[in-house]
């Protein structure tokens, strides 16, 4: 089958590679000379630790794929490398014995460390807190890297061509013309808008069940010393479906989060760049309209949180940046699926997760079309 992918981010370039993978031909568009939007401005992990029970098998796949990919395309920079959700009161240590202790935590790899075991996996963290929620299932890849290696990675293969500042203008019939008049003729067509959720994505499926959601990140000069596994403070357990639960109901109910933090419902993530550097992140916010400038406040707040898991110093800043993504408000669907016709699909809506789950959610979207 020949196949038209418009949309050059994760998602997108997610189901151009499943297509590849089985034999197809792919022609996939991006409006932009390379993507800007949310794949680009996030950590890059792929996050087994807070997602659902009911989302965890599908997301040991694409922990499974990432690996693959990895082994097979080198400059995604895939690496094994974990996390360690750090504690710091009696309450979030509830919460993170109750993980530790659930049916499925061999299956993420969960393990509650004391503060001595915490620190001689990552010697990096030296600051104060009481233990650590280990997931050895948890991995990182470089966001910022990854789409041009798999886009090279898919050219190699002879069946997919990839046209940079390309905007699609109109779809349907098994047909897509972009604004340079160029047309596209393919046996089906997905539409992996992103945050776009106007435009032709509106005009081929209308309104969709999903939300924009805003954040705000940071990236540091060189640490100066290697953080061997990724790193979340407790406020995390807050934000992930996976530790729901009566240990976290009472973390909520008698643990306050600090101003900052809940007005900006952050949590702290933390995770080192090949280069050296780290991205520390994020808030959440979900009504628009959203600022066009970026609140000093949450980036206080990161770094006195980091500095103090870590017993020293930041590095300088060097980068801060917001990113906007999509997020369905189904809460029963990982991400919003649309038919326009016979031939054209709108797929978006993976919230923060889209990196964790992109390459299954391209595998699974292939198994529902017979691909």
């Amino acid at each position: 089958m020949r196949l038209v992918v418009i949309g050059g981010g994760i998602l997108g370039t997610a189901h151009a590679l499943a297509a590849i993978r089985r034999g197809h031909e792919v022609v996939q568009l991006e409006r932009e000379v390379e993507a800007r939007g949310a794949t680009v401005r996030n950590f890059g992990l792929v996050w087994v630790s807070g997602r659902s029970s009911g989302e965890l098998e599908l997301t040991l796949r694409s922990r499974q794929l990432w690996e693959e990919i990895g082994g097979q395309v080198p400059g995604v920079g895939f690496r094994a490398s974990g996390s360690i959700t750090v504690v710091r009161t009696d309450a979030e240590l509830a919460v993170a014995e109750a993980a530790a202790a659930a049916a499925d935590a061999e299956d993420r790899g969960f393990e509650l460390l004391d503060a001595d075991r915490v620190r001689a996996l990552n010697p990096a963290l030296r600051g104060k807190y009481l233990a650590g929620l280990h997931c050895s299932a948890d991995a990182a890849v470089e966001s910022r890297q990854a789409l041009p290696a798999l886009r090279a990675y898919l050219t190699g293969t002879g069946r997919y061509t990839f046209h940079s500042g390309a905007e699609a203008r109109a779809a349907g019939g098994g047909t897509v013309t972009d604004d340079h008049g160029r047309r596209f003729v393919a046996d089906l067509v997905l539409l992996c808008p992103g945050a776009a959720h106007g435009g032709l994505t509106r005009e081929l499926v209308g309104e969709l069940p999903v939300r924009r959601v805003r954040l705000q990140m940071m990236q540091t000069a060189p640490l100066g010393e290697a953080l061997p596994t990724a790193v979340a403070d407790g406020d995390s357990f807050r934000y992930y479906p996976a530790f729901a639960g009566p240990a976290l109901d009472h973390l909520n109910r008698e643990e306050a989060q600090p101003f900052t933090a809940a007005r900006h419902r952050m949590q702290l993530l933390c995770v080192q760049r090949l280069h050296g550097g780290l991205t520390l992140g994020d808030t959440h916010e979900y009504d628009e309209p959203f600022a066009f400038d970026v609140d000093e406040a949450p980036y206080e707040h990161l770094t006195a949180v980091a500095e103090e898991l870590l017993g020293r110093k930041l590095p300088p800043v060097v980068r801060r940046w917001a990113g906007v993504y999509s997020q369905s408000t189904d809460p029963g669907a990982l991400v919003t699926r649309a038919r326009a016709d016979d031939h054209t699909w709108v797929i978006t809506g993976p919230g923060g997760r889209g990196m964790t789950l992109g390459p299954a959610l391209g595998e699974e979207t292939a198994d529902l079309l017979g691909l």
